[in-house]
Formats: C-alpha cells, sequence, structure tokens
C-alpha cells in the first residue's frame, strides 16, 4: 500500500491539471484583493443601515429582501464589526462566483482556455468588483442566478432531473436575497416555455424545485402582506419622485458594455449567438434566452444599469468557450490577443472601483480614465464616484453631534433624541455613538420609521440633515449646531446639525406624517 508522503504530489498534480484549476487561482487572487483592500476608506452608507438592521431582525424590511441581515447578523457575533469582519464574506462570495463561472464554462464545453478567461473577466469586471467590496445583498445575488443557470445547464447536459430540486433552492434564496429575483425567475420560465426544455413542465421535480422556491419565499411574503406591501410603497415612490436616473434604450444599452469594462465586450456580446445559433452552442438556447428576456425587461422598465450585472456571469463563460471553440484549430492568436486585452483593460480598471488610490489619487485617475461617469440617482453629486464618496465623513458626523450633544446640560440629554434625516445618519450614530456617548437614534427613513421615536417626546432633538426652512418650521425654537464639510463625502452630507427645542406637533404625533420611504 502506498504511503501517504507518496500518493499526495499525485494527488496534487491532479488538481493542478484540472480544469477548474485556473478559476480556483484567479478566485484566490480576487479574495486576497479584497481582503487587503477592505479597511482602506470607511464603512459605506448602506452597511451602516444594514448593520443596523441586523440588530432588528425581520421576516422583511421595507428596502431590501432579509436574507442579508440575517447572513450579517451571524457574521458579526462569530466575528465582530471590523471592516475585515464585515466584508470578507462579499470578497468570498466573489471568489466563489469566480469558480462557478469556470464550472458554468466548463459544463458549456469549454476547456482550460475558456475557464480560464472567463474567471478573469468575472473577476475584474468592474460593476461586480466593485459591488463585492462592501456588504451589501448584491454579492450574493449572482451566486444564486448563475447556480440556477449551472444546475439547470447540467440537466440539460443529461444530468438527473432532480437536480432542478436545487434550482429551486437557488430560486427561494434569491427572492429572500433581493427582490429582483423575481424578474430573473420570469425570464427563466419565458425562455423555457419557448425552448425544448419546456419539457421540464411536465416533470414532478420541476414543480417540486417550484415548491421549494414558494416555500423559501413565503416568510417574506407574509411579512410584506401584513405590512400592506411596504416594499411596492417604496419603490412607487421612488419611481413617482424620479429619483432614479432614467436611461432611453440605446444610452442605457451603452451604459450595459461601459460598466462591464468595454474591452470585455468582445466576450459577453458574441456570446448571444453562440448560445441561440451556433451548432455547439444552441442546446443552451434557454440561457441565451433568458438573458435577453431579463435584459430587455429590466430595459423598458428603466431599472438601474447595474441591476443586470449578476445575469452577465454565464454570457462571459459562453463567450470564452466560443472563442476557444473558434480558435481551436485555426486563429490561435485570438487567444492570446484576447488573454492580453481582459487582463490589460481589467488592471486598468481596479483602481476605477477598488478603493486601493488615495481619495485625491483615486479621484485624478477615475477622472482621467472615466471622466464624470454616468450617475445612477438624480441629484447625488461629488468627487468621487458615489461607491467611494459614502465611505467618508460618517466617524466626523457623529463626533460633531456628540459635541453638540454634549454641551447639553446631563438632564437635558436625557430626554435629546438624535433624529437622523436618512439611514446612514442614523446608521453612523447607531455604529459609532457609543463611543462618544450617545444614545441611539431615531430616523423615519426606510426600515427605521418602523423602530418608532421609543419614548421621546420632541422636547428636545438634534436633527441631522434637513433643511433650515423644515427645522424652523416644525420647532419652537432653534439653535444652530456645527456643519459637517468632509471634503470627499457626498455633497448631501455637508450640512448643519440642528438641536431642535420644542418640537411641533411632538414626535408621537408627528411620526405617523414623518415617514419617508424612497
Amino acid at each position: 500500500m502506498a504511503s501517504p508522503a507518496q500518493t499526495a504530489p499525485l494527488q496534487n498534480s491532479s488538481f493542478t491539471h484540472s480544469l477548474l484549476f485556473p478559476a480556483w487561482c484567479v478566485a484566490a487572487v480576487i479574495f486576497i484583493l479584497h481582503i487587503v483592500t477592505a479597511p482602506y476608506y470607511g464603512y459605506f452608507r448602506d452597511e451602516l443601515y444594514f448593520i443596523a438592521c441586523s440588530d432588528h431582525l425581520a421576516a422583511g424590511y421595507v428596502d431590501f429582501a432579509p436574507l442579508a441581515a440575517w447572513i450579517l447578523k451571524a457574521n458579526r457575533v462569530i466575528f465582530g464589526d471590523s471592516l475585515y469582519a464585515l466584508r470578507w464574506l462579499p470578497g468570498l462570495a466573489h471568489a466563489a462566483l469566480v469558480v462557478l463561472t469556470g464550472m458554468l464554462a466548463r459544463e458549456l464545453g469549454g476547456k482550460r482556455f475558456a475557464v480560464l478567461l472567463s474567471a478573469i473577466a468575472v473577476g475584474f469586471t468592474p460593476v461586480i468588483l466593485c459591488d463585492s467590496t462592501r456588504y451589501s445583498m448584491n454579492p450574493f445575488e449572482p451566486l444564486f442566478w448563475m447556480s440556477a443557470l449551472y444546475l439547470l445547464i447540467r440537466v440539460i447536459n443529461g444530468g438527473d432531473e432532480r437536480l432542478l430540486l436545487g434550482l429551486g433552492v437557488a430560486c427561494g434564496l434569491g427572492v429572500e436575497n433581493k427582490h429582483s429575483t423575481i424578474f430573473f425567475m420570469a425570464a427563466l420560465l419565458l425562455a423555457l416555455a419557448l425552448t425544448p426544455q419546456r419539457r421540464f413542465f411536465a416533470s414532478k421535480w420541476f414543480w417540486g424545485a417550484v415548491g421549494i422556491t414558494i416555500a423559501l419565499a413565503l416568510p417574506n411574503l407574509i411579512w410584506q402582506i401584513q405590512h400592506d406591501y411596504p416594499t411596492y410603497v417604496d419603490l412607487h415612490n421612488v419611481k413617482v419622485m424620479h429619483k432614479n436616473v432614467e436611461l432611453p434604450p440605446l444610452p442605457w444599452i451603452k451604459q450595459q458594455i461601459v460598466m462591464l469594462n468595454q474591452a470585455l465586450a468582445l466576450l459577453w456580446i458574441p456570446a448571444i449567438g453562440f448560445l441561440l445559433w451556433h451548432r455547439d452552442g444552441k442546446k443552451y438556447r434557454v440561457v441565451g434566452l433568458t438573458f435577453l428576456f431579463f435584459f430587455l425587461e429590466l430595459m423598458l422598465m428603466k431599472g438601474k444599469d447595474y441591476y443586470v450585472a449578476p445575469i452577465y456571469p454565464v454570457m462571459f463563460a459562453a463567450g470564452c468557450v466560443l472563442w476557444e471553440t473558434l480558435s481551436e484549430v485555426r486563429f490561435r492568436w485570438i487567444r492570446r490577443t484576447l488573454a492580453v486585452v481582459t487582463v490589460v483593460a481589467s488592471l486598468v480598471a481596479v483602481p476605477i472601483v477598488v478603493p486601493i488610490l488615495p481619495p485625491e489619487k483615486a479621484n485624478a485617475y477615475i477622472r482621467a480614465l472615466a471622466g464624470d461617469g454616468q450617475k445612477t440617482e438624480v441629484g447625488m453629486h461629488s468627487q468621487l464616484p458615489q461607491y467611494f464618496a459614502d465611505e467618508f465623513g460618517w466617524p466626523e458626523l457623529v463626533e460633531k453631534t456628540a459635541q453638540l450633544y454634549h454641551s447639553l446640560p446631563p438632564e437635558e440629554q436625557a430626554k435629546t433624541a438624535i433624529l437622523g434625516g436618512s439611514y446612514g445618519d442614523a446608521g453612523a450614530i447607531d455604529f459609532f455613538g457609543a463611543k462618544y456617548g450617545l444614545p441611539k437614534s431615531i430616523s423615519a427613513h426606510q426600515n427605521y420609521w418602523y423602530w418608532g421615536p421609543r419614548d421621546y417626546t420632541g422636547e428636545s432633538v438634534i436633527i441631522l440633515h434637513w433643511r433650515r426652512s423644515s427645522v424652523e418650521k416644525h420647532c419652537s425654537s432653534v439653535v444652530e449646531g456645527p456643519t459637517l464639510d468632509h471634503p470627499w463625502a457626498m455633497e448631501e452630507e455637508h450640512y448643519t446639525i440642528w438641536l431642535c427645542k420644542g418640537m411641533k406637533p411632538g414626535l408621537q404625533e408627528f411620526w405617523p406624517d414623518l415617514k419617508n420611504w424612497n
């Protein structure tokens, strides 16, 4: 019998020579990149909100599905609240997506080159790389979608139809992670109906998958019904208030190309033809149609451009398989050219979306390569892109709020509420405030509204992020406090902190009218 020492080299050799070994290598690089850069700037606005929501676990929230908050709560209990602890999971999710993309390429008929190139593309695609630098539901979303498509492709390739049950799990968890999964499922169902895979509709395993999806999504659906569909109300408010930038079809398509890195269009655009008509790819037409239908859904609804990002990994995989097939015998130079273009374009884009440069150098670099960029929300202005700017200014906000709070007599401090105008302000007070001896904040923005004004009457309120006119209208007397002016924060975070005496009406009476879902 061979000793362990004799068998180990053979096992290692088997792993390093496997088709997926290149994807694992890229995944390791991506994970290290995320870990190294995790603490460079600061906590992102939405991260502070997610932390607050994880302290108020529920089956639903006004503006996002519940799974991300539950995962975060478990992560915080085990690892704490540091930026490393907060961001290792998004980094791991991105690394896992890289490997999963390699698996998709292999399942679509790809070999080592297709696996490696698709892994690099997904690892360094700007929008995916950017989304994975901070905690939210976004890094997990493509994992659920690509897992569903991977299992579907396995079944198409002759795998056991029981794998469809796994597809149901992926879709159900996807809905609990982010509601946009519903639109992905709609596109997938329509694609199934229009392809030979409609035969799955007669399979008990398909309907088992449907049942699993519904069961997993049911807690949030019940919560929505019990609370009169707050997520729909929030989305409606966003639409009627024209909060988001809405692009016509051609600029919207152009922005898809830009956010994915223009050079990488060489990979995902040809994938459409490969999946629909190529002799080796058309057996997976259901995947190509799913992409097209989802793309059209979001374009016609004028959704934010990055909402489409989670479906692109399978397109990168398919495109790389196509180029590998075309260069199998002739045109081998295509592989070298694509590899060089992909690597160079990816490395050039990294400082645009990953915090590896000081803010002043990042600002200069981004403006030199990308100009002002395409904003996703109306009225958002800053020197840095929002995904960087929203990591600045929060500790300074809390420090200056504490200066005003501790300038009050102790008996007045005891009855003074800190009212955040947005969940970012409130989340910052809640997260950093204990260090400065501040009470937890209150806010009427998004899910904070459900947590109420507690026992505060409005006799004394420190108000964050309100205009002077609104403060004067609703306060018997007003004291002007410190001003926030962090140079790299969003311009909307440059404001004066107010001390309101005698809020009218009182906070308890005023609370229903203060609700701000947008």
